[in-house]
């Protein structure tokens, strides 16, 4: 079965019994606020925003949001820090990133004592949902990790399987991508990934299939692998990607996303609750996306 798409996402949060509690840091941003409002009204979050009181107020009022359905929290020094104390004390079952640099956010959610920490490694996971080709998959690390090392990468396939199963796909075919699909030195990467794939055929992950190295046109496109005269039930058929490190993740994320007619959602996984993570410059459609995926991934 495939990854559920963006349009399964909303109608599944639009069907939630109550509200779910959504933490953000760095709350005084217009998408944040109209994206929080429009979750609120479709009754999918309890919005608490978190940052600098009196610009929320102001901004809140420039795109005509009444801030009634909202908690405002105590104005803190440290946005992410408040947002991360509600989450552990469980005030809060999401943690959103809003107007907040990424290294602020994750000094927050890392703090030994107060953070999100389960001693897995963190990493964003985006949904990608390609209209065109009606594709959805999953890709990492696209945000975090900077060069995973063959222990992390593991982590890294076995939370991505993790995701995939929540979002109904029973054996997710994962793809270790690299820049071509044969082993050799010169790419050092390729010779883990080999490492990799031995794991998976003695069972390391469960219901998944797990095929590398994998470049990306023959994870994505079958003729591609007729062409090439590569075969494996992941060639073609990628239901996610794992990426040797965040360069080459970054890159083919956001090259996709500006680029291409589709739909997308990025989540922290790795931390105790569920992390709606995108970069400051998204849309408010990209923010309630990401909402509707991290809410699926609480069940």
């Amino acid at each position: 079965m495939p990854l559920k798409n963006f349009d399964a996402l909303f109608a599944a949060a639009d069907s939630l019994s109550s509200p779910i509690p959504v933490a953000a840091a760095g709350g005084a941003d217009a998408t944040v606020i109209k994206a929080l409002e429009l979750a609120r009204r479709r009754g999918w979050v309890y919005p608490i925003l978190t940052g600098d009181l009196d610009r929320i107020a102001e901004i809140a009022e420039q795109v005509d949001v009444d801030l009634d359905g909202f908690e405002i929290a105590r104005d803190e020094p440290d946005s992410a820090v408040e947002a991360v104390r509600l989450v552990k004390s469980g005030q809060a079952k999401l943690l959103m990133k809003g107007q907040i640099s990424t290294p602020s956010l994750m000094k927050a959610v890392l703090d030994k004592e107060k953070g999100l920490r389960t001693g897995k490694t963190i990493c964003q996971v985006v949904l990608m949902e390609i209209l065109r080709d009606q594709r959805t998959f999953l890709m990492t690390d696209t945000g975090v990790t900077i060069a995973p090392t063959l222990n992390q990468k593991q982590e890294l396939i076995e939370t991505v399987v993790d995701v995939a199963h929540r979002l109904d796909c029973v054996e997710p075919r994962v793809a270790l991508m690299s820049a071509t699909e044969k082993v050799t030195a010169a790419l050092p990467d390729t010779v883990e990934t080999q490492q990799l794939v031995e794991l998976g055929s003695q069972g390391a992950f469960a219901n998944a299939v797990i095929q590398g190295p994998l470049s990306f046109d023959l994870a994505y496109a079958a003729d591609a692998g007729q062409k090439k005269g590569v075969g494996g039930e992941v060639t073609g058929a990628a239901d996610a990607m794992i990426f040797p490190d965040l360069l080459s993740a970054n890159l083919t994320v956001k090259g996709i996303m500006y680029t291409a007619n589709c739909r997308f959602g990025g989540v922290l996984r790795g931390t105790t609750q569920p992390v709606v993570f995108m970069s400051r410059a998204d849309t408010v459609e990209t923010r309630l996306n990401s909402l509707a995926y991290a809410l699926h991934l609480l069940k």
